[in-house]
């Protein structure tokens, strides 16, 4: 069955979608069919795969295609007499493993509607099968297109909408910056993730959501780790000041959030194992304009060409190992992700 991993912190620039983007690619490159969904409203995966240029190439899009998350949802949420069905997705023309369902900036409309699900506590029938419809819309279209991983690139906000896109997944990782302002959002989701525990213990054992067409997930998901990146390197490692704030950050994962999770069920087994620091899966380094051509040629870093990257000597040098590196760094990525879920 596919596997459904959520990327997901409540701090807004730890590179969610950038991580997406690469981790799917790779997955797709290894052989397994991958989708990655932009649940973000801000739908900046949704630019980056599609290549928002001066060109208006993803307005464009909005025009031509009427597939997107929020259509997808719509039976649901907008009481459409009619039953969910696989989503249509955006297929990648130099990587036919990989899809894309696009996100839409209306999808913050539904956010309403998981708030009135969630606190009426199945009073409302008409509610019953929000809180199971985006987990069925994901298994619909994973048996469709035959997928083996969905890839869902979150929003940086602690909404209904996010509790109940990570609780209906089966999977999760926290990307993380090495500063202070992520070290408070992980502190907030020590406290958040029992909450939005909590809340889906209530709504399954709820008798209306029990009988609901669209069921929802049975057990919590599965913290698989932490991501530490868009730190600079010197010496192939962190410099200090990011080495100091990874420890930090490390150390209140390991700490404080994993007890808290396995309170709750939510945590993989012996998960430690897998990782090469406590819970953290993998670092990977900032590279800088390297990113900046991948967003505007809409081609993972480790893909890009002397061509797409306009240098020349010395510099193409060092930017060609940047660029194999973050190959290698991706490969152990994806690896691991292959390996806890496959355990």
């Amino acid at each position: 069955m596919v596997k459904i991993i959520a990327l997901f912190n409540n701090k807004g620039g730890v590179s969610k979608t950038t991580t997406t983007f690469h981790l799917g690619w790779k997955l797709a490159d290894m052989g397994y069919k991958t989708l990655i969904v932009d649940t973000d409203p801000q739908c900046n995966l949704t630019g980056l795969c599609i290549n928002a240029d001066k060109e208006n190439k993803l307005l464009n899009f909005y025009k031509e295609n009427n597939y997107n998350i929020r259509e997808a949802l719509s039976a649901v949420f907008d009481n459409k007499p009619e039953p969910l069905m696989a989503a249509t997705c955006y297929t990648f023309e130099h990587n036919r493993n990989l899809l894309l369902l696009p996100g839409h900036i209306d999808f913050a409309e539904y956010d309403a509607t998981y708030n009135i699900a969630e606190n009426l506590a199945g009073s409302m029938v008409m509610f019953a099968n929000v809180p199971g419809a985006i987990r069925n819309l994901l298994l619909l279209t994973g048996n469709e297109y035959n997928l083996d991983y969905i890839l869902l690139d979150m929003s940086p906000s602690i909404s209904a909408t996010n509790a109940n896109i990570l609780m209906q997944s089966d999977y999760f990782i926290i990307p993380c910056a090495p500063d202070y302002f992520c070290y408070m959002a992980i502190e907030s989701l020590i406290r958040v993730f029992p909450k939005w525990y909590t809340t889906y213990e209530n709504l399954k054992n709820n008798n209306v959501f029990k009988n609901a067409l669209y069921q929802m997930k049975k057990d919590a998901p599965k913290f698989i780790g932490t991501i530490q990146q868009r730190y600079r390197p010197r010496n192939e490692s962190p410099a200090k000041a990011f080495s100091e704030w990874i420890t930090d950050i490390n150390s209140l994962v390991s700490q404080k959030l994993v007890p808290v999770l396995k309170q709750n069920n939510m945590i993989v087994d012996n998960l430690d194992i897998f990782c090469s620091e406590e819970y953290n899966l993998i670092n990977i380094a900032d590279f800088n304009s390297l990113i900046a051509q991948s967003q505007f040629h809409a081609t993972p870093v480790f893909l890009l060409t002397q061509e797409q990257i306009e240098r020349s000597g010395k510099v193409w040098d060092n930017m060609k190992k940047s660029r194999d590196d973050f190959n290698d760094t991706f490969t152990e990525f994806a690896n691991r992700i292959i390996e806890i879920t496959n355990q």
